[in-house]
């Protein structure tokens, strides 16, 4: 059975170690981002073998409640972009 919704597009991701990232674009088929109070991708793993999927990765849930942008846990932006934040992977669009 195939879903389809609309979410928010990771229009971009700088952690190039990631398994789902080719070319700092995230193919996952969705990720989820934060841990109830930081803004980490919780999809990034490190690995050296990268996906050859080419579909763009969408945010399928937030578990930020204090960001700006999360009604419901679901990420209400149009696009998100992930990034380092010290050394963790973060969504940059992260709004308070």
């Amino acid at each position: 059975m195939i879903i389809a919704t609309d979410m928010p597009e990771v229009s971009s991701c700088a952690a190039t170690e990631c398994a789902y990232n080719t070319d700092s674009s995230c193919h996952a088929r969705a990720i989820t981002v934060g841990d109830g109070e930081h803004p980490d991708c919780d999809t990034f793993f490190s690995n050296s073998h990268h996906t050859s999927r080419q579909r763009n990765a969408g945010v399928g849930a937030c578990k930020v409640t204090g960001c700006s942008h999360n009604i419901d846990f679901e990420c209400s932006a149009d696009k998100i972009e992930l990034g380092y934040s010290g050394d963790t992977v973060n969504c940059l669009t992260y709004a308070h």
